[in-house]
């Protein structure tokens, strides 16, 4: 059997032009181990932005219902040429009710069941996930269980990551996001340590709220002292930023190194041998990321995605990290929203400009049946 549905999709031309638009479409009947979620809630997260929108002159974009077409600058069209002319749905995760499923024995044991998914067209009325990767909500509701998955998940990954590498403390140059609260709590409940940095007064106060015992202002004039202090107290060499741009890494280096320095016992000209390591988990800011390597010789920067780290943990692992976020979705894990929008509404300018601002505290949430 069929069913017909709306789905959003984004196309990019080669000429630049990118089109976003909700259609109506037919979904096969799942097989397998496949089943058909009717999708109730999807947040609209940072990671889905790249797909949906891109770099795309989103202001001055021509929208009408349901639609808008918006030009994409030379160096960000450049750089998409793989996905020119393809017709991409959108949405990593979402959270509906299963109504159909494939012959297995885990498919068939889900129908009826509210569950958790990561699809990636979750902006849909209806969509095909693998039962392996859906999480029964039990009695959560869509909107609670709608973010259960990318943002818990990394969280946890980055406490898992920092554990098997010998590590006590970490370092979050985002600290008053979504995800970095969840950090927060997780690190609160673990025993590790954890410095997050901040860009506002209102967000250390947040963070502070919930726990956290280091949270430093980058918008203070004494700020690198205050993150040297915090670097000092809890020894997080050991970090993770999704800003990517700009000088946020660079700064975070040299508070580590300046702490490292201090705690030498014999000069080097080479700085000291204390091993910094920092991730790169996403790209907030698209300019290129600064360093200037003065920071010892043990330093490491490389990237972190959940998926590869997902799958190079195993089964046993991602299924205790899954039931932890289950087990705490209300607490721990929970999730805000500052708007809920039709798969309509979020076409519209007002909706699109504001949440690819990615203000901190600001997450949308998509209910395609609105």
């Amino acid at each position: 059997m069929t069913t017909t549905g709306k789905q959003l999709f984004t196309t990019l031309e080669a000429d630049g032009t990118l089109t976003v638009a909700v259609e109506d479409v037919t979904f096969d009947a799942p097989t397998s181990n496949q089943v058909l979620v009717k999708m109730e809630a999807a947040p609209i997260n940072p990671s889905d932005l790249a797909i949906l929108v891109g770099g795309a002159d989103l202001e001055n974009a021509e929208y009408t219902p349901g639609k808008f077409v918006a030009k994409m600058p030379e160096g960000a069209n450049a750089a998409s040429k793989a996905r020119h002319g393809m017709k991409l749905p959108a949405g990593n995760e979402g959270a509906g009710t299963v109504v159909e499923a494939g012959d297995s024995a885990a498919a068939q044991a889900l129908i009826g069941q509210r569950v958790s998914c990561v699809p990636g067209n979750a902006y849909s009325q209806y969509c095909l996930a693998d039962a392996s990767m859906c999480l029964p909500l039990g009695d959560h509701s869509a909107e609670e269980g709608a973010s259960a998955f990318v943002n818990p998940m990394t969280a946890l990954g980055f406490v898992e990551n920092a554990k098997a590498d010998g590590q006590d403390a970490i370092l979050h140059t985002v600290g008053a996001s979504n995800l970095g609260q969840m950090l927060t709590r997780i690190c609160k409940e673990d025993g590790l340590g954890l410095v997050n940095i901040v860009r506002k007064s209102e967000q250390v106060d947040l963070l502070k709220g919930i726990g956290a015992t280091h949270v430093v202002n980058s918008s203070d004039d004494d700020f690198m002292d205050q993150l040297s202090g915090a670097i000092r107290d809890t020894g997080a060499f050991y970090g993770f930023d999704p800003v990517g741009g700009g000088k946020q890494v660079d700064m975070s280096f040299r508070a580590m190194e300046r702490v490292a320095v201090e705690q030498m016992t014999e000069f080097s000209r080479y700085g000291s041998n204390q091993q910094k390591r920092m991730f790169i988990y996403g790209r907030l800011d698209t300019s290129p990321t600064v360093l200037t390597p003065s920071y010892g010789f043990g330093w490491t920067l490389s990237g972190w995605l959940l998926f590869p780290f997902l799958q190079s943990v195993g089964q046993e692992t991602m299924g205790r990290m899954r039931q932890r976020v289950r087990d705490n979705l209300t607490t721990t894990f929970a999730s805000n929203y500052k708007s809920r929008v039709s798969l309509e509404d979020m076409l519209k300018k007002e909706a699109v400009m504001d949440y690819r601002a990615m203000k901190t505290g600001e997450k949308y949430l998509v209910t395609p049946w609105a």
